[in-house]
């Protein structure tokens, strides 16, 4: 629930965009990714503009392409986020931060139910989007094993 409180808390101003992270959020993500020979100062602040970068384009939808110039090159910010994906940084960030929000929410820290929808449980059932198409269509009839002569069929 929004109060003031709250919003005061998840406040953005002064951030150039929206999916910039405060340093609050920095401090949490950092020892993730801010390791090794990246841990230094200079590293800190590359890595955080990447990842800004990249939170950038997971929330606006754009295209790598379409990132604006004050980020980093997108070829820097593609492979950032290849590299972090692979080594699967990016995963245990996810697996950090949502045990403790899902804590705070006071829930257990992981989930104890799915909720299945028909729609999905049909296509399963089905082996997935290949097989679904080849349920739904028509089936085509052969002429070659027609009873039926061919010169009737040009009739």
């Amino acid at each position: 629930m929004w109060t003031a409180a709250n919003r005061k808390a998840y406040e953005r101003q002064g951030l150039r965009y929206p999916s910039d992270q405060t340093d609050a959020e920095w401090a949490l993500v950092k020892p993730f990714i801010a390791t090794g020979k990246y841990a230094s100062p200079v590293w800190e602040i590359r890595l955080r503009a990447v990842l800004d970068a990249i939170l950038y384009v997971l929330t606006t939808g754009c295209q790598w392409r379409q990132l604006p110039k004050d980020f980093p090159p997108r070829s820097t910010v593609h492979d950032g986020f290849v590299r972090w994906h692979c080594d699967r940084v990016l995963a245990r960030v996810h697996l950090a931060l949502y045990q403790p929000a899902r804590e705070l929410a006071g829930q257990e820290a992981s989930p104890t139910a799915a909720i299945l929808d028909s729609q999905s449980v049909k296509s399963a059932a089905k082996g997935g989007r290949a097989s679904t198409r080849s349920a739904t269509m028509r089936a085509r009839r052969s002429r070659a094993r027609s009873a039926m002569p061919s010169s009737i069929h040009s009739v």
